[in-house]
């Protein structure tokens, strides 16, 4: 449908994605825990709002480079997984320090009204170069090369990775106060779900390359 590829694997890969501890889950988590639950909330609406604006751009401009050749379509997508594997490969290797922003007291963040804690997580997500090449890399791995209808096909792909990181980034918002903040403070579960998604994505980076289209 709409030429989207493996979508099933998609949503495993997201869901991954989502539950790794990261600088967002860091924010969100300092922001619920200083200010409550709505502060937590209205983070993560911002930050899915930036994810809203890496899904459009990823959808209108890559379609708009790479419509007109097949060949290029497909060197995007052996960058993208080779760059999959390289994640992979950090996350497993990565050096388990805590974020700042997280390791701080909730007495020590100051806090902020909740228009400017939504443009925050916002300007965050779409100001970070990293989020940017990720999803470059990895939205055209599900999307066949000769699809009719890229652009719908990476709106869908987008707007279900934005609802799935909403309702995730939402739980944590929702249980930071309690769960989270000791889930957090655990170096060696961050370590093992780290290597479990470094693990998942080199195995996802090496299938993707390998698999004729």
């Amino acid at each position: 449908m709409l030429g989207i590829t493996q979508f099933g694997f998609f949503l495993v890969a997201v869901l991954l994605l989502n539950v790794t501890p990261g600088p967002d889950t860091a924010y969100i988590v300092g922001r619920s825990v200083a200010q409550g639950r709505s502060a937590g909330l209205v983070s993560a609406l911002g930050i899915s709002a930036g994810c809203c604006v890496h899904a459009l751009a990823c959808a209108f401009g890559l379609t708009a480079l790479l419509a007109a050749s097949a060949t290029a379509f497909t060197v995007i997508k052996l960058v993208g997984a080779c760059y999959l594997v390289y994640l992979g490969v950090r996350l497993i290797f990565a050096k388990q320090t805590p974020s700042d922003e997280a390791a701080r007291p909730a007495a020590a963040v100051q806090p902020r009204p909740l228009r400017q804690l939504f443009l925050s997580g916002f300007w965050t997500n779409v100001l970070n170069p990293k989020v940017v090449l990720f999803f470059v890399s990895f939205f055209p791995q599900f999307v066949a090369v000769t699809s009719a209808h890229k652009i719908l096909a990476f709106l869908a792909l987008g707007a279900v990775f934005v609802l799935m990181s909403t309702v995730w980034n939402s739980l944590v918002a929702w249980i930071a106060g309690s769960v989270t903040a000791r889930f957090s403070g655990k170096p060696g579960v961050k370590k093992w779900l780290d290597r479990t998604v470094g693990s998942a994505f080199v195995g996802l980076g090496v299938r993707l390359a390998t698999t004729v289209r």
